[in-house]
C-alpha cells in the first residue's frame, strides 16, 4: 500500500487528522456543512492523498464536488481520481471503497441539487468561473 503523505497546506493535514483521530466527531461539522475525507493516489507520486471535502449523498452514491472554490483549474484531488479512480472516503466511522467517474452533462444537471442543497456556494463558484466544474460521482466498487 502507497504511503500517506498529508497536505502541505497545514489545515488540511490538521483536518485530516482530527477527523482520523476521532472518527469524524471533530472536523464532521464544517463552516455549517458536514464533511468527508477523500482518500486518492497522487497521479504523479503514487502516494495516498487525504482531501476533507463537502458529505453531498444522492442516493446510494456520494458525490463530491471539484469546485475549488470557483478557481480557474481543477483541484489536485480531481486530477488524481481521474487517473486512479479507485478511492476511498470515510464518513464519519464509516469506510467505504469506491470508484469515481466524472458525471456526464446529463448525469451532473440532474445530481447538481444534491450538491447545491449540502453547499449551497456550488452554484456561486460555478457562476463565477468558465471552468465546468466537474460533478464526481463514486459508486461501490
Amino acid at each position: 500500500m502507497p504511503d500517506y503523505e498529508p497536505s502541505p497546506w497545514e489545515p488540511i493535514a490538521d483536518h485530516v487528522a482530527r477527523y482520523e483521530a476521532t472518527d469524524g466527531a471533530d472536523g464532521f461539522e464544517w463552516e455549517g456543512a458536514e464533511c468527508i475525507i477523500l482518500t486518492t493516489t497522487g497521479a504523479k507520486s503514487g502516494q495516498l492523498r487525504k482531501t476533507p471535502l463537502i458529505r453531498v449523498r444522492d442516493g446510494d452514491d456520494y458525490l463530491v464536488v471539484a469546485s475549488m472554490g470557483g478557481a480557474p483549474t481543477h483541484p489536485n484531488w480531481y486530477r488524481n481520481l481521474v487517473a486512479n479512480p479507485d478511492i476511498v472516503i470515510q464518513d464519519r466511522a464509516e469506510i467505504h471503497q469506491l470508484r469515481a467517474r466524472t458525471a456526464s452533462a446529463d448525469e451532473k444537471l440532474a445530481r447538481w441539487p444534491a450538491a447545491v442543497a449540502a453547499w449551497p456556494d456550488y452554484a456561486n463558484y460555478q457562476a463565477s468561473t468558465d471552468r465546468d466544474i466537474p460533478l464526481v460521482i463514486c459508486e461501490p466498487r
